[in-house]
C-alpha cells in the first residue's frame, strides 16, 4: 500500500518533500504532479524502479522517457545543447515543453531511444515538481501517467489512488489537474522541429 501525501500546490510542505525524496532514493516509484498532469517518477539509475514503471504503463523498450530537471544547468549535463539553443530554452523554461536532444554519456543507455540515442528533457512549471527536484539534487526519470487503454494523462489524484495504491510507493496529491499535454520540440537534428503542439506556445521554436 502506497503512502498518500496532500501537498500544497503553491507552498509545498518541506517535510513532505523531504519524505518523498527519501522514498525515491530508497528505490521507490512515486506519482507526482507536473504542469502537464500527473507523472510516474523514479531515481535515474534505478533499474528495478524503471521496470516497475514499465509494468504499470505496459511500455516496451522503444518508449521515450523524459528527464525532469530543476534548471538548465542540470539539463546541459545530460543533453548536447549549443549556445543559441541554450538562450532559446532560457527564455521558455520552466514551461509546458518537452525537449528532445541527443543524450550525453551521463544518460543511462536504457533511457535513450535505442536508434536515435535521444532523450526527452523538461523543466516543469509546477512548484511541487520543482521542490522535489531541488531537494533530490539530480534529474528525475519520468513518464506521463497514462494508464493502459487511455490516451490522456491522469489528472485526479483520488482516482489514481483507487487504481494504483498497491503498485507505487507514494502518491503526491497536488490537486486536480486538467488535461494539458506538453508541446514537444525536437532539437536532435540540425533543424528545430515542433513534433506536437500542446500547452506550451510553439511560436518561439517555429
Amino acid at each position: 500500500m502506497s503512502q498518500f501525501f496532500y501537498v500544497h500546490p503553491d507552498n509545498p510542505q518541506v517535510r513532505l518533500i523531504s519524505q518523498a525524496v527519501a522514498i525515491i532514493r530508497d528505490g521507490g516509484v512515486v506519482i507526482y504532479p507536473t504542469d502537464s498532469g500527473y507523472a510516474l517518477g523514479c531515481q535515474l539509475e534505478n533499474k528495478q524502479a524503471l521496470e516497475r514503471i514499465c509494468q504499470i504503463r505496459r511500455l516496451d523498450d522503444k518508449h521515450n522517457f523524459t528527464l525532469l530537471c530543476r534548471d538548465l544547468s542540470e539539463l546541459s549535463i545530460y543533453a548536447r545543447v549549443d549556445n543559441s539553443v541554450f538562450r532559446l530554452l532560457k527564455n521558455n523554461t520552466p514551461g509546458a515543453y518537452t525537449f528532445i536532444f541527443k543524450g550525453t554519456k551521463e544518460v543511462p543507455r536504457r533511457l535513450m531511444n535505442p536508434k536515435r540515442k535521444t532523450i526527452g528533457m523538461r523543466v516543469p512549471d509546477n512548484k511541487i515538481a520543482l521542490a522535489l527536484l531541488e531537494e533530490l539534487g539530480e534529474p528525475l526519470m519520468s513518464t506521463t501517467l497514462i494508464l493502459p487503454g487511455n490516451e490522456v494523462a491522469e489528472s485526479d489524484p483520488e482516482a489514481i489512488r483507487d487504481q494504483l495504491e498497491h503498485a507505487v510507493d507514494l502518491i503526491m496529491n497536488g490537486g486536480y489537474l486538467g488535461e494539458q499535454p506538453t508541446t514537444v520540440v525536437d532539437f536532435s537534428d540540425d533543424e528545430i522541429n515542433v513534433v506536437r503542439v500542446g500547452a506550451g506556445d510553439p511560436s518561439p521554436f517555429e
